[in-house]
């Protein structure tokens, strides 16, 4: 069952830097099984299966600069952390996934988006066994 899984959220920060800064601000983030060629969600949802690659879309809507990252939580235990330093000239979409070959175990899991250090939102869901293990 898919579930729309997009939170917005609206925080302006200065990035950090030399010279005159754009202000980044993140519109939306998105939680799904797929990537389209803009780098947003395709199959939106907050349930996966062990063996899907699951990925995060920070949409921002106007040009600007900054750090973007998300922390990947699995039963409150910090699994991934990456970031991206980003410029962008008009409206973007900055995409981050996980994957893990052997399966997910089954659980409840969190990714935060965080730009430039500060949270800016956070997404909960969950793995649910594959009813071809029983």
């Amino acid at each position: 069952m898919l579930h729309a899984a997009c939170l917005a959220v609206s925080v302006t920060v200065a990035a950090a830097g030399c010279g005159p800064t754009e202000p980044l601000r993140v519109e939306t983030i998105q939680l799904g099984r797929g990537i389209n060629p803009d780098n947003s969600v395709a199959g939106h949802t907050t349930a996966f299966k062990p063996l899907d690659t699951m990925y995060v879309s920070v949409l921002t809507p106007e040009k600007g600069r900054g750090k973007i990252g998300v922390r990947w939580v699995y039963e409150g235990r910090v699994v991934g952390e990456p970031s991206k330093d980003v410029v962008y000239r008009g409206a973007a979409a900055t995409e981050f996934h996980i994957q893990n070959s052997s399966g997910f175990p089954p659980g409840n899991y969190s990714v935060e988006v965080f730009l430039d250090g500060q949270s800016v939102g956070k997404r909960d869901y969950r793995v649910d066994p594959d009813p071809h293990d029983r």
